[in-house]
């Protein structure tokens, strides 16, 4: 049972300490990764993914719930550390997403998996905005449906106790939800995006500058309410983008015509 990851600070590009030199993430959190293009985000994923132990670039460390990688007793947590959804994935097997689901519950040790792959199948579904069934065949899945199968799967079926998720804020899933049914079953979660509303989802980010962590930020209360206006906005967009997708233009009902009305008000006033 992983509890917690610590990151020992390293070097920076220059080769400076980095200004961060511990950071800790438990179980069931989110860790927003945010900086410009080329600051150091996917170095640092790469070397928690790989327990770093300062033979990499930067030279930092990753314990294991506070104990170095070749001391930890269960190699099978190390085995399979993280596993990653991203803006870029599709599956080229040929099979029904029922054989690849039973196939990998099987693979995971699962003990009558019946019911786990329906629930896999649900929250598909729940995640992609054009249903799937158990016969649908994973060369046909879209990009969004492939990552929708791929959230469920990871949250239900895989046992990394690490998930990253890698700048799906375009990737054609309810990303909000996914990023709530992934931290609802006790698993770190590695955001690493440029959008507001999943960096301010996370407890704590870090920014990262010149291939270093530059500091940590938590989010603070005024944050949060931000958010939850973000949240109002999207749900907002999601309407229109339902009615846009299904019906070609916009006609709202009465219900959906108040809703809009309101948030518009609420956004004028917030400005």
């Amino acid at each position: 049972m992983l509890n917690k990851i610590t990151i020992l600070g390293g070097l920076d590009k220059e080769g400076n300490s980095e200004k961060v030199q511990r950071l800790e993430i438990n179980a069931g959190e989110v860790l927003a990764v945010v900086g410009p293009t080329g600051s150091g985000k996917t170095q640092l994923i790469s070397d928690i993914e790989h327990c770093a132990e300062e033979e990499t670039l930067t030279g930092r460390s990753i314990l294991i719930n506070d104990q170095p990688a070749d001391k930890y007793k269960d190699r099978r947590i190390l085995r399979y550390l993280v596993a990653q959804v991203s803006q870029n994935m599709n599956f080229v097997i040929d099979m029904t997403i029922e054989e690849f689901l039973l196939m990998h519950a099987q693979v995971r040790g699962i003990q009558e998996p019946g019911q786990t792959i329906k629930e896999v199948l649900s929250i598909t579904n729940q995640l992609s905005g054009e249903p799937v069934s158990f016969m649908t065949n994973l060369t046909k899945l879209s990009g969004g449906q492939s990552r929708a199968l791929m959230v469920a799967d990871v949250a239900l079926i895989s046992n990394a106790p690490i998930v990253l998720i890698d700048e799906i804020e375009n990737a054609g899933i309810d990303r909000l939800q996914a990023l709530e049914i992934l931290t609802g079953k006790g698993k770190i979660v590695l955001v690493v995006s440029h959008d507001p509303t999943l960096i301010l989802m996370a407890q704590q980010r870090v920014v990262m500058r010149n291939g270093g962590m530059e500091r940590i930020c938590h989010t603070t209360p005024e944050e949060k309410r931000i958010l939850e206006d973000l949240i109002k906005v999207e749900k907002q967009i999601s309407i229109l983008r339902e009615h846009l997708r299904k019906e070609g233009n916009i006609e709202l009902g009465n219900k959906e015509k108040e809703d809009w009305t309101l948030w518009r008000e609420s956004l004028y006033t917030y400005r």
